[in-house]
Protein backbone atom coordinates (compact mmCIF):
# COMPACT_ATOMS: atom_id res chain seq x y z
CA UNK A 1 0.00 0.00 0.00
CA UNK A 2 1.23 3.57 -0.65
CA UNK A 3 2.35 5.60 2.35
CA UNK A 4 -0.48 8.17 2.85
CA UNK A 5 2.02 10.69 4.25
CA UNK A 6 4.43 10.20 1.36
CA UNK A 7 2.31 9.11 -1.64
CA UNK A 8 5.23 9.39 -4.07
CA UNK A 9 7.49 7.16 -2.02
CA UNK A 10 8.36 3.80 -3.61
CA UNK A 11 6.20 0.91 -2.45
CA UNK A 12 7.90 -2.22 -1.14
CA UNK A 13 6.96 -4.24 -4.24
CA UNK A 14 7.77 -1.59 -6.85
CA UNK A 15 11.27 -2.82 -7.58
CA UNK A 16 10.04 -6.41 -7.79
CA UNK A 17 7.26 -5.46 -10.18
CA UNK A 18 9.73 -3.52 -12.32
CA UNK A 19 11.95 -6.60 -12.50
CA UNK A 20 9.05 -8.91 -13.37
CA UNK A 21 7.81 -6.54 -16.08
CA UNK A 22 11.26 -6.23 -17.63
CA UNK A 23 11.67 -9.99 -17.73
CA UNK A 24 8.18 -10.54 -19.15
CA UNK A 25 8.73 -7.96 -21.89
CA UNK A 26 12.08 -9.43 -22.90
CA UNK A 27 10.84 -13.02 -22.81
CA UNK A 28 7.74 -12.15 -24.86
CA UNK A 29 9.86 -10.24 -27.38
CA UNK A 30 12.29 -13.14 -27.81
CA UNK A 31 9.49 -15.69 -28.13
CA UNK A 32 7.60 -13.48 -30.58
CA UNK A 33 10.68 -13.16 -32.78
CA UNK A 34 11.22 -16.93 -32.69
CA UNK A 35 7.62 -17.59 -33.68
CA UNK A 36 7.50 -14.92 -36.39
CA UNK A 37 10.89 -15.51 -37.97
CA UNK A 38 11.29 -19.22 -37.29
CA UNK A 39 7.91 -20.50 -38.44
CA UNK A 40 8.52 -23.43 -40.82
CA UNK A 41 6.81 -23.23 -44.18
CA UNK A 42 5.55 -26.78 -43.63
CA UNK A 43 4.47 -26.27 -40.01
CA UNK A 44 2.29 -29.15 -38.86
CA UNK A 45 0.51 -30.46 -35.80
CA UNK A 46 2.82 -31.99 -33.19
CA UNK A 47 0.03 -33.20 -30.89
CA UNK A 48 -3.61 -32.73 -29.98
CA UNK A 49 -5.15 -32.05 -26.57
CA UNK A 50 -8.86 -32.05 -25.77
CA UNK A 51 -9.96 -32.96 -29.32
CA UNK A 52 -8.47 -33.46 -32.81
CA UNK A 53 -8.92 -29.73 -33.54
CA UNK A 54 -7.26 -28.57 -30.29
CA UNK A 55 -3.69 -28.61 -31.55
CA UNK A 56 -0.10 -28.11 -30.46
CA UNK A 57 2.68 -27.28 -32.91
CA UNK A 58 6.41 -27.77 -32.50
CA UNK A 59 6.68 -23.97 -32.21
CA UNK A 60 4.36 -23.85 -29.17
CA UNK A 61 6.78 -26.17 -27.42
CA UNK A 62 9.87 -24.26 -28.55
CA UNK A 63 8.36 -20.95 -27.43
CA UNK A 64 7.50 -22.24 -23.96
CA UNK A 65 11.01 -23.64 -23.52
CA UNK A 66 12.53 -20.31 -24.54
CA UNK A 67 10.34 -18.33 -22.13
CA UNK A 68 10.76 -20.59 -19.12
CA UNK A 69 14.49 -21.00 -19.70
CA UNK A 70 15.06 -17.26 -19.99
CA UNK A 71 13.04 -16.37 -16.88
CA UNK A 72 14.40 -19.26 -14.79
CA UNK A 73 17.90 -18.13 -15.66
CA UNK A 74 17.18 -14.84 -13.89
CA UNK A 75 14.78 -16.06 -11.17
CA UNK A 76 15.45 -19.75 -10.48
CA UNK A 77 13.17 -19.92 -7.41
CA UNK A 78 9.99 -18.83 -9.18
CA UNK A 79 7.12 -21.12 -10.12
CA UNK A 80 5.76 -21.71 -13.61
CA UNK A 81 2.46 -22.77 -15.16
CA UNK A 82 2.45 -23.12 -18.94
CA UNK A 83 0.02 -24.38 -21.54
CA UNK A 84 2.42 -26.94 -22.94
CA UNK A 85 2.97 -28.75 -19.67
CA UNK A 86 5.43 -26.86 -17.49
CA UNK A 87 4.26 -26.86 -13.86
CA UNK A 88 6.75 -25.90 -11.14
CA UNK A 89 5.68 -24.83 -7.66
CA UNK A 90 8.62 -22.54 -6.87
CA UNK A 91 9.57 -21.11 -3.48
CA UNK A 92 9.69 -17.33 -4.05
CA UNK A 93 5.96 -16.51 -3.99
CA UNK A 94 6.13 -15.56 -7.67
CA UNK A 95 4.57 -17.74 -10.36
CA UNK A 96 4.69 -17.17 -14.11
CA UNK A 97 1.60 -18.10 -16.12
CA UNK A 98 2.54 -18.57 -19.77
CA UNK A 99 0.75 -19.12 -23.05
CA UNK A 100 3.59 -19.53 -25.54
CA UNK A 101 1.25 -19.17 -28.53
CA UNK A 102 -2.24 -17.90 -27.83
CA UNK A 103 -4.14 -18.55 -31.03
CA UNK A 104 -2.33 -21.72 -32.09
CA UNK A 105 -4.82 -22.57 -34.84
CA UNK A 106 -4.36 -19.07 -36.30
CA UNK A 107 -0.61 -19.59 -36.14
CA UNK A 108 -0.90 -23.01 -37.78
CA UNK A 109 -2.85 -21.49 -40.68
CA UNK A 110 -0.52 -18.47 -40.90
CA UNK A 111 -3.26 -16.07 -39.82
CA UNK A 112 -1.88 -13.00 -38.01
CA UNK A 113 -4.03 -13.04 -34.85
CA UNK A 114 -1.78 -14.87 -32.41
CA UNK A 115 0.21 -13.69 -29.41
CA UNK A 116 2.60 -14.58 -26.63
CA UNK A 117 1.00 -14.09 -23.21
CA UNK A 118 3.03 -13.89 -20.00
CA UNK A 119 1.68 -13.02 -16.55
CA UNK A 120 3.43 -12.90 -13.20
CA UNK A 121 1.56 -13.65 -9.99
CA UNK A 122 2.73 -12.62 -6.54
CA UNK A 123 1.22 -14.67 -3.72
CA UNK A 124 -1.61 -15.74 -6.02
CA UNK A 125 -2.49 -12.28 -7.40
CA UNK A 126 -1.65 -11.30 -10.98
CA UNK A 127 0.61 -8.24 -10.76
CA UNK A 128 2.23 -8.08 -14.22
CA UNK A 129 0.82 -8.89 -17.64
CA UNK A 130 2.43 -8.75 -21.08
CA UNK A 131 0.87 -9.77 -24.39
CA UNK A 132 3.04 -9.52 -27.50
CA UNK A 133 1.31 -9.68 -30.90
CA UNK A 134 4.22 -9.68 -33.38
CA UNK A 135 2.15 -9.67 -36.58
CA UNK A 136 0.40 -6.53 -35.33
CA UNK A 137 3.69 -4.97 -34.27
CA UNK A 138 2.14 -4.39 -30.85
CA UNK A 139 2.97 -5.24 -27.25
CA UNK A 140 0.48 -4.64 -24.46
CA UNK A 141 1.53 -4.43 -20.83
CA UNK A 142 0.21 -3.68 -17.37
CA UNK A 143 1.41 -3.61 -13.79
CA UNK A 144 -1.29 -3.69 -11.15
CA UNK A 145 -2.13 -0.14 -10.14
CA UNK A 146 -0.12 1.54 -12.90
CA UNK A 147 -2.43 1.49 -15.93
CA UNK A 148 -2.28 -0.34 -19.25
CA UNK A 149 -0.10 0.45 -22.25
CA UNK A 150 0.28 -0.47 -25.93
CA UNK A 151 3.76 0.11 -27.34
CA UNK A 152 4.40 2.48 -24.45
CA UNK A 153 1.25 4.57 -24.94
CA UNK A 154 -1.44 4.47 -22.25
CA UNK A 155 -4.71 2.92 -23.36
CA UNK A 156 -8.27 3.09 -22.05
CA UNK A 157 -11.44 1.18 -22.79
CA UNK A 158 -13.88 2.55 -25.36
CA UNK A 159 -16.65 4.89 -24.14
CA UNK A 160 -19.60 2.61 -23.52
CA UNK A 161 -22.41 2.53 -26.09
CA UNK A 162 -25.80 0.96 -25.42
CA UNK A 163 -25.58 -2.81 -25.58
CA UNK A 164 -27.48 -2.72 -28.87
CA UNK A 165 -24.53 -0.83 -30.40
CA UNK A 166 -21.75 -2.83 -28.76
CA UNK A 167 -19.18 -4.77 -30.77
CA UNK A 168 -18.60 -8.00 -28.85
CA UNK A 169 -15.78 -10.50 -29.22
CA UNK A 170 -16.04 -14.15 -28.27
CA UNK A 171 -14.46 -17.54 -28.85
CA UNK A 172 -15.47 -21.17 -29.00
CA UNK A 173 -14.20 -24.34 -27.38
CA UNK A 174 -12.93 -27.46 -29.10
CA UNK A 175 -15.41 -30.03 -27.80
CA UNK A 176 -18.49 -30.63 -29.95
CA UNK A 177 -20.98 -30.37 -27.08
CA UNK A 178 -19.51 -27.09 -25.88
CA UNK A 179 -19.48 -25.57 -29.34
CA UNK A 180 -23.14 -26.43 -29.83
CA UNK A 181 -24.06 -24.73 -26.55
CA UNK A 182 -21.94 -21.69 -27.40
CA UNK A 183 -23.63 -21.43 -30.80
CA UNK A 184 -27.00 -21.23 -29.07
CA UNK A 185 -25.77 -18.34 -26.90
CA UNK A 186 -24.52 -16.50 -29.98
CA UNK A 187 -27.79 -17.13 -31.82
CA UNK A 188 -29.71 -15.36 -29.06
CA UNK A 189 -27.14 -12.66 -28.35
CA UNK A 190 -26.39 -11.57 -31.93
CA UNK A 191 -29.69 -9.71 -32.56
CA UNK A 192 -29.16 -7.76 -29.31
CA UNK A 193 -25.72 -6.25 -30.13
CA UNK A 194 -24.07 -4.38 -33.01
CA UNK A 195 -22.14 -7.45 -34.13
CA UNK A 196 -19.95 -10.30 -32.89
CA UNK A 197 -16.31 -10.95 -33.74
CA UNK A 198 -14.38 -14.21 -33.34
CA UNK A 199 -10.65 -13.48 -33.55
CA UNK A 200 -9.17 -16.72 -32.27
CA UNK A 201 -6.90 -15.35 -29.51
CA UNK A 202 -8.37 -14.65 -26.09
CA UNK A 203 -5.31 -12.64 -25.06
CA UNK A 204 -5.65 -10.33 -28.08
CA UNK A 205 -9.42 -10.00 -27.59
CA UNK A 206 -8.90 -8.91 -23.98
CA UNK A 207 -6.28 -6.40 -25.09
CA UNK A 208 -8.67 -5.14 -27.77
CA UNK A 209 -11.18 -4.37 -25.02
CA UNK A 210 -8.39 -2.51 -23.21
CA UNK A 211 -7.56 -0.51 -26.35
CA UNK A 212 -11.14 0.30 -27.33
CA UNK A 213 -11.23 -1.95 -30.39
CA UNK A 214 -13.98 -4.05 -28.84
CA UNK A 215 -16.70 -2.92 -26.48
CA UNK A 216 -16.80 -6.32 -24.80
CA UNK A 217 -15.50 -9.87 -24.90
CA UNK A 218 -16.75 -13.08 -23.34
CA UNK A 219 -15.82 -16.74 -23.51
CA UNK A 220 -16.35 -19.99 -21.66
CA UNK A 221 -13.57 -22.52 -21.22
CA UNK A 222 -10.48 -20.35 -20.91
CA UNK A 223 -7.47 -21.66 -19.02
CA UNK A 224 -5.38 -19.58 -16.58
CA UNK A 225 -2.72 -18.97 -19.24
CA UNK A 226 -5.33 -17.74 -21.72
CA UNK A 227 -6.67 -15.01 -19.47
CA UNK A 228 -4.12 -14.05 -16.79
CA UNK A 229 -2.23 -11.31 -18.63
CA UNK A 230 -5.13 -10.07 -20.74
CA UNK A 231 -7.53 -9.70 -17.82
CA UNK A 232 -5.03 -7.55 -15.92
CA UNK A 233 -4.41 -5.38 -18.99
CA UNK A 234 -8.16 -4.90 -19.49
CA UNK A 235 -8.64 -4.04 -15.81
CA UNK A 236 -5.80 -1.53 -15.84
CA UNK A 237 -7.38 0.10 -18.91
CA UNK A 238 -10.51 0.72 -16.84
CA UNK A 239 -12.63 -2.15 -18.14
CA UNK A 240 -14.58 -4.39 -15.79
CA UNK A 241 -13.88 -8.10 -15.77
CA UNK A 242 -15.57 -11.06 -14.14
CA UNK A 243 -17.31 -14.36 -14.62
CA UNK A 244 -20.80 -15.08 -13.41
CA UNK A 245 -22.26 -12.21 -11.34
CA UNK A 246 -20.17 -11.72 -8.23
CA UNK A 247 -17.38 -14.01 -9.41
CA UNK A 248 -13.97 -13.46 -10.94
CA UNK A 249 -13.10 -14.36 -14.51
CA UNK A 250 -12.41 -18.08 -14.77
CA UNK A 251 -12.69 -21.11 -16.97
CA UNK A 252 -16.41 -21.19 -16.28
CA UNK A 253 -16.88 -17.77 -17.87
CA UNK A 254 -14.75 -14.73 -18.62
CA UNK A 255 -16.32 -11.35 -19.40
CA UNK A 256 -14.51 -8.06 -20.01
CA UNK A 257 -16.17 -4.83 -21.12
CA UNK A 258 -16.53 -1.11 -20.73
CA UNK A 259 -18.27 -0.64 -17.36
CA UNK A 260 -21.74 0.25 -18.65
CA UNK A 261 -21.67 -2.52 -21.27
CA UNK A 262 -20.46 -4.96 -18.63
CA UNK A 263 -23.44 -4.06 -16.46
CA UNK A 264 -25.83 -5.10 -19.24
CA UNK A 265 -23.90 -7.96 -20.80
CA UNK A 266 -22.84 -9.98 -17.75
CA UNK A 267 -26.37 -10.66 -16.44
CA UNK A 268 -27.60 -11.36 -19.97
CA UNK A 269 -24.85 -13.95 -20.51
CA UNK A 270 -25.71 -15.50 -17.15
CA UNK A 271 -29.35 -15.71 -18.16
CA UNK A 272 -28.42 -17.27 -21.52
CA UNK A 273 -26.34 -19.93 -19.77
CA UNK A 274 -23.02 -18.90 -21.31
CA UNK A 275 -21.33 -20.37 -18.23
CA UNK A 276 -22.30 -24.00 -18.88
CA UNK A 277 -22.42 -26.49 -21.75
Amino acid sequence: MPDPLHPDAPRPDDSLYDELLELALEAASRAGELLRDGRPADLGVAATKTSPIDVVTEMDIASEKLITGFIAGHRPDDGFLGEEGVSIAGTSGVRWVIDPVDGTVNYLYDLPSWAVSIAAEKDGETVVGVVAAPMRGETYQAVRGRGAFRNGERVRHRPAPPLSQALVGTGFGYLTERRAAQAEVVRTLLPQVRDIRRGGSAAIDLCDVACGRLDAYYERGLNPWDLAAGVLIAQEAGALTGGRPGQAASGELTVAASPAVFGELQPLLDELGAWHD
